[in-house]
Parts: C-alpha cells; structure tokens; sequence
C-alpha cells in the first residue's frame, strides 16, 4: 500500500496541504487513502475486480402515519394555530326535570333547551429545512451518475415524514403536546384482564381471552360515545401483533387469531364490517415515550372524530450564495386534534 500513498503524496489535486495521509473510512470499515473522495457527492476509488452496485440504498425506515390518520385539509400556510369548537346541549324535562319533556295544558313555565360552546385552540407551527449543495458537488455528482440534489431531496423529505410520523401518534415532548396514541383528552384508559395464567400479554393466553379483552375496549369506546360510533380500527404494538398473526385458534391450523378477531368483535356484528387491526412501532413499550407495557388502541378513523392539521411542503426558488445553491422548504404542522375523545381508547398490558 506504500506506492499508492506516495502515488497520492505527489498529486495537488489529491492531497494538499501537510496531510499527507488522510483517511476515509467506508461502513464496512475498509480504508482508502483518496482525499478526494467526498461522501456527498459518490464518488469512490473502485478497484478493477471490484463490482459496484449502482442501486441507493437508502435508510431503512417506516412510517405508517397516513394510514391511521385523516387530514384536516382547510388549513393554510398563514394560520399560526388551528381551533374548533366542541357544543354541549342542555335540556329539562316536564315533571321530572331528568326525564321526557311532557307538557301539560295548564303549564305556562315551558322548558328551554340551554347551549354552551367552547373553542379548542391548538398550535399550528412552522417547519423548515434546506438542501444545499456547491456547483462543484453537483457537477461530481453528475460525472458519478449519484445526483446529489435528488439524494439531499429525499432526505428533506423523508425527515419530514418521520417528523409528521412522530407527531401523529405520539406528539413532541420537547413543545408539550400528544398524539393519537397517547392523548391527554382520552379517559378511557385501562390494563387489560390478567388471563389463565395470571398474567395479561396475549402471548400467555387463549384466543377467547385476547377475544375478551378486545371485545371490552370495543364495547367501553362504543358505549362511552353513546353507543354512537363503535370503534372501527384497533392498533396495536408490533410484537402482540406478531403473535395473534402467527397463532392459530385450534391445533387444526384453519384460521389465525387475527382472523379470529377480525370476525368475532362488537364491530363486525353491528355493521357487517371486519375490523381493521394493524400494528404501530409506536404502541411498543420500547418505542413509546414513558411506557413500561404495551398498547392496543381503538377509534374510529373519521375525520369528524379526529385528525392531524398540516400543510404539504413547499419549496422556494433556488437560492444562490456564491457556488452554493440552496433550496429552502417548509410546511406547517399542527397537534392532533381530538375532537371527540370519547372515541378512543387505549388498554396496556398485552405485552
């Protein structure tokens, strides 16, 4: 290896200055010497019997926001907060002020119905990043067949993404506010029964008692709504999840709990309808701020009952700083709002 580093001593364009020997070291911690390889822009020494694969292979990452949540889509770039309003109906009755209002013909004090609205006000903050590049990494960029403005392009945007990810389930603990999955509106919030064993994961009981435990979530959100919305999606942590997906309900091996569930819920018998379980790395005791157990969690997916404020990202014109070129993007992202919370419920304990 001693001729190659001389080989790079003598070069300007390689080495300047009295780094004579700088190091590079890849992800599988092989060396090189090639001072002018610069990360950003893809550019690699590649030996004669080596085989590059031309593929980017970007970080591995999931983010399933979308899925679970509806957009509040009436909101703009200008708003700085977001509200609405939540009313609550008052009404006497006739004889017995609690019950129906009967009238009577000699009655001249008729009961009135009484209305209170309140307004709900959420931040609505601004979100900014930027892809930056010299004139002389894109034109390296080019040469190598990497384009670094697109690669910069999909980080923004999978940062992003991740950002808004975070915020619909869990919130920020940073600015003091919660998500889907954790908020601070939803009462209705309990352990799940211990089973046969005393204990209450789903890994240590019958298909009945994970049945059970579902089917009491589904009834105490359906009832806590007046019996109005009966749960139609149920999240849970991806290791429960595992297990209900790759156990069968008998030794005959027909049919999985999941689909056991999807069949046998509160849900499919009122509406005809299988319920729709998924499972969320947010719900994982691992994985979700301030847990000790894992969580499963009922609502209904409806835009009237909740939803995430955002506006899309957008970008500005390229911004040119000597041989720099930068592209600003921003967007706005607001606190998911509960708008019924007796439309959600969350048991722990199932793992």
């Amino acid at each position: 290896m001693n001729h190659f580093r001389d080989a790079l001593a003598g070069s300007s364009a390689l080495v300047r200055g009295p780094a004579l020997n700088p190091h590079r070291y890849t992800r599988d911690n092989y060396v090189t010497y090639d001072r002018a390889t610069m990360d950003s822009a893809g550019a690699f020494l590649i030996g004669e019997l080596e085989r590059l694969d031309p593929m980017v292979h970007e970080p591995l990452v999931s983010v399933t926001w979308q899925r679970d949540i509806d957009l509040r889509t009436d909101v703009q770039m200008g708003d700085t907060s977001t509200s609405y309003t939540v009313s609550s109906f008052g009404a006497a009755g006739g004889a017995a002020p609690a019950g129906i209002a009967w009238a009577s013909p000699n009655n001249t004090a008729i009961p009135r119905v009484t209305v209170d609205i309140g307004k709900v006000v959420s931040p609505f903050d601004l979100w900014d990043m930027e892809v930056a590049y010299t004139v002389a990494e894109l034109e390296s960029a080019r040469i190598t067949g990497r384009p670094i403005d697109v690669q910069q392009l999909a980080g923004l945007n999978l940062k992003h993404q991740m950002d808004a990810d975070q915020l619909v389930y869990v919130g920020d603990a940073a600015i003091g506010t919660t998500g889907l999955l954790n908020s601070s509106k939803v009462v209705n919030v309990s352990n799940v029964a211990n089973g046969a064993n005393s204990t209450p994961q789903f890994a240590t009981k019958t298909p009945n008692e994970i049945l059970a435990d579902v089917n009491e979530l589904l009834i105490s959100v359906w009832a806590a709504s007046g019996y109005k919305a009966p749960p139609s999606k149920l999240l849970m942590a991806p290791n429960p999840f595992g297990y209900i997906v790759t156990t069968m309900v008998s030794e005959a091996g027909t049919q999985s709990i999941l689909n056991f569930l999807q069949t046998n819920n509160i849900l499919t018998a009122q509406t005809g309808q299988p319920l729709d379980i998924k499972p969320v790395k947010w719900l994982d005791k691992g994985v979700r701020p301030g847990a000790t157990t894992d969580r499963m969690a009922a609502y209904s997916q409806n835009q009237d009952y909740v939803r995430f404020p955002m506006v899309p990202l957008q970008p500005l014109a390229p911004q040119y700083d000597g041989i720099w070129v930068k592209v600003p993007y921003y967007g706005r992202f607001g606190v998911v709002e509960t708008v019924y919370p007796e439309t959600v419920g969350y048991r722990d304990g199932i793992g």
